[in-house]
């Protein structure tokens, strides 16, 4: 909701001046790319899509307490070139004033980068307003961090640990559970799911063997 919050108002400030982009990696969950673009068409913003490779840089593989930084500052990295190519003059991130009071390495990628954060005045209630009161399709949306934040820091960051998490968490979704993280602790799967949603969790092991199956 932060990010398309920001390119609302940059459509609506701008016009065919702004561009929302998503970074593609194997990060990124499913369904999260189709939904970027959902909201972009709905705001009327143009949207690109881009491939970064965090992958690539070990201080983001090793996932020590400074993971972010190495993958904040690949796309910024990639987003800075898009910019340059294109004669973009600035770089926006949803941060909000909520995401001070957090442990956000990525922060330092994003001041070593001149990017702009809009809503850092903003709490995160103030933020979901804002976007419900522009029809902004993501506005009561979960958070959804990417895959690498369900590996516990110090587990290094594979490829194929990033798919075994994404395909548990699309399991459970087509369960009915839209809101929820599976942690990855090696062979061993911990889902966690909102209380209310605990009264849900149906009979016959269903949810366990969709973790197991993936």
């Amino acid at each position: 909701v932060d990010s398309s919050l920001v390119a609302a108002l940059a459509a609506r400030a701008l016009g065919d001046r702004a561009l929302a982009v998503t970074a593609v990696s194997p990060a990124l969950a499913t369904g999260e790319l189709d939904g970027a673009r959902g909201v972009a068409d709905a705001v009327g913003i143009a949207h690109v899509t881009i491939t970064t490779d965090e992958l690539a840089r070990p201080g983001y593989r090793a996932n020590g307490r400074d993971r972010c930084y190495h993958c904040k500052t690949e796309l910024y990295d990639a987003l800075a070139a898009l910019a340059a190519r294109r004669g973009y003059a600035a770089l926006c991130s949803g941060a909000n004033a909520d995401d001070l009071g957090d442990w956000r390495p990525g922060l330092r990628a994003a001041d070593e980068h001149d990017v702009v954060h809009p809503l850092v005045d903003l709490p995160k209630d103030r933020v979901r307003a804002l976007a419900a009161a522009l029809s902004v399709p993501s506005a009561a949306k979960p958070a959804s961090p990417c895959l690498a934040s369900r590996i516990p820091y110090g587990t290094a960051v594979t490829p194929d640990t990033l798919g075994r998490i994404d395909r548990a968490e699309q399991a459970v979704r087509a369960l009915g559970f839209p809101e929820l993280r599976v942690r990855h602790f090696g062979g061993l799967g911990r889902l966690e799911l909102p209380a209310e949603a605990l009264a849900r969790v149906p009979e016959g092991g269903a949810l366990e063997h969709a973790l197991r199956a993936a």
